[in-house]
């Protein structure tokens, strides 16, 4: 009876998720300028505001191995102004017409975005022209983010505890492929870079055709399109040929195990295991195993090794979502006290109980839930959808992954968690890094 119970709560609750999702449908317009730009224009008139972005495809690992940190540093630059747009001008013209803006940069691509008033779209639009056409590429902006980004490293990474974890993992995790590196860069690559390098690398990257335009919000698509054509069609197409890394990352075949000494008290334990790219079956399930394992205090992780065990201050588990195949990190930071060997073995107790045993139909249910509220929660602002929107075509060519990737979540089994757990989280696919106080190391 109970199982006829669960039966039909189950299929209740997924006729009403397929309802919900109908109703969220994101409805938009894409289209390509002859240059090559990609448009996407996405019209929701419930609130006065309008989200423009500007997605390139360039991150971290199209980067020259002696030059890296260019993606980050352009991240920077391309706020220094235009040929028509005086130095420290683009932050004040957007801020004081209502509007804000800012920029991130990934190991793949490289975003820019405002959100203005809707009756500031034409200003939005030109200003992203603007910097797709002639930004200030000088020796006096090149120099002011030079100390920019060198200040922004060390606060970031070199004098932050735990700062290093990243670059560290990545390091070990990767031998060949340009994930080895993570996109803050070397200051001493940026250092020693030329200004001709620095244009030659805005000419190869920052073209209509390694673009993706998105707009959304409170507009009329109509006189959207008007303006996209006049201030992005005559924008020459790029004549340079765009790098993309095509190198693959050997399999592991041993574990590889590393100590860092850093300016901490608390030591940690990191565990990064090799996964398949974003957009792929496995990837699905294996993000709903990390859901699974540390998604708020009342998953697996924090409930063991937390709450009862008490041998950590945090723990996490995270997919890290990139376009070629990346990793899948566990962390956790020791209590006080608590030798990190302890703590890797409770780390790793959880890791087999999901290989050993299949996830309860309850725990399976909830952490559909909790996917589902997270998608519906990253396209809930005009600004989220544009980010998505974009990411869908950089990525996968397909924009209306925004309406359907939640079903490629949705087609994940209980069994499918344990076959990706067993497969990947194997020891000789990983590495291991023991954060350690500096006091710690021998000298």
């Amino acid at each position: 009876m109970k199982q006829k119970l669960f039966s039909i709560i189950l299929f209740l609750s997924l006729a009403f998720m397929l309802q919900a999702s109908d109703a969220r449908k994101i409805e938009f317009v894409e289209y390509t300028l002859d240059n090559g730009l990609h448009v996407i224009i996405h019209q929701d008139n419930s609130t006065p505001i309008v989200a423009v972005g500007l997605m390139y495809h360039v991150g971290s690992k199209n980067e020259d191995p002696e030059r890296t940190g260019f993606a980050h540093f352009f991240e920077h630059l391309m706020f220094e102004g235009t040929a028509n747009i005086d130095r420290g001008e683009y932050f004040k013209l957007i801020q004081s017409n209502g509007g804000m803006l800012n920029a991130n940069t990934s190991f793949d691509r490289t975003y820019y975005y405002q959100v203005l008033p809707s009756n500031q779209l034409k200003l939005g639009l030109w200003m992203e022209s603007e910097r797709l056409l002639h930004a200030k590429i000088d020796s006096v902006g090149v120099e002011t983010q030079r100390k920019v980004v060198k200040e922004e490293r060390k606060q970031r990474l070199d004098n932050q505890p735990y700062g290093s974890i990243l670059e560290e993992t990545f390091s070990n995790a990767y031998k060949v492929h340009p994930y080895r590196w993570t996109p803050i860069g070397s200051a001493q690559y940026i250092d020693q870079a030329t200004l001709d390098e620095f244009v030659d690398f805005y000419k190869t990257f920052y073209v209509p055709q390694n673009s993706t335009l998105t707009i959304a919000g409170d507009l009329d698509i109509d006189q959207t399109k008007e303006w996209v054509e006049d201030y992005f069609a005559s924008i020459p197409k790029g004549t340079k040929e765009i790098p993309r890394p095509t190198i693959k990352e050997p399999k592991m075949t041993a574990e590889v195990r590393d100590t860092v000494y850093d300016n901490i008290q608390l030591p940690a334990v990191i565990q990064a295991y090799h996964i398949p790219a974003q957009g792929t079956d496995d990837y699905y399930a294996l993000n709903m195993l990390t859901t699974l394992l540390s998604s708020g205090q009342s998953s697996r992780m924090y409930k063991a090794v937390v709450d009862k065990e008490q041998k950590a201050v945090q723990v996490g588990s995270f997919p890290l979502a990139l376009e070629d195949p990346g990793l899948f990190l566990n962390f956790g930071i020791a209590n006080a006290g608590i030798d990190p060997k302890d703590l890797e073995s409770s780390m790793q107790e959880q890791i087999n109980k999901v290989k050993n045993e299949l996830i309860t139909e309850n725990e399976f249910q909830k952490i559909r839930n909790q996917i589902e509220a997270d998608f519906v929660s990253s396209n809930s602002t005009v600004n989220g959808i544009a980010e998505s929107l974009a990411n869908y075509h950089v990525y996968f060519g397909d924009a209306n992954l925004i309406n359907t990737e939640l079903e490629r979540y949705m087609k994940v089994t209980r069994e499918d968690i344990q076959r990706v757990a067993k497969e990947y989280l194997d020891d000789n696919n990983r590495v291991v890094l023991y954060y350690l106080p500096k006091s710690q190391k021998q000298s």
